[in-house]
């Protein structure tokens, strides 16, 4: 069973070796993540030239459980469309709150924008998601 969610900047912090490692690495073996953000992830790590299926097998290896984006996710990201946007939180940060949302654990991330997010208003109010800087 998963204890927490990661976003695509999580598990890129653990792959890279960045600073924050070390924390995702502590709840690797207990983390979800979302297919998009697994998505998200594979393609930043191919952007930087990273082959492909060398990528892949080692996200494979880590078997981190990969949640299929759903409707219901799809529902969430389209009602926080308005207070994301004037956040500057992407698409893929909205799957991951969805995923967080949906299963009632903590969301890992490491980006600024975040620290937005649980200052605003609509997160207090609207979604009851622990959101977890990881640096």
């Amino acid at each position: 069973m998963a204890e927490a969610v990661l976003n695509t900047s999580a598990l890129l912090t653990f792959l890279r070796n960045e600073p924050g490692a070390d924390k995702v690495a502590a709840v690797l073996t207990r983390a979800c993540i979302s297919a998009v953000n697994l998505a998200e992830a594979i393609g930043k790590m191919a952007e930087h030239g990273k082959p492909l299926d060398q990528v892949a097998y080692q996200i494979e290896r880590l078997r981190i459980e990969v949640i299929p984006f759903d409707d219901a996710q799809a529902k969430i990201v389209a009602s926080l469309w308005k207070a994301a946007q004037d956040a500057g939180v992407s698409f893929g940060d909205r799957a991951c709150l969805a995923l967080a949302l949906q299963t009632s654990l903590p969301a890992l991330f490491t980006e600024r924008e975040w620290d937005l997010i649980a200052e605003r208003e609509w997160v207090k109010c609207g979604l009851d998601v622990e959101i977890v800087k990881i640096r």
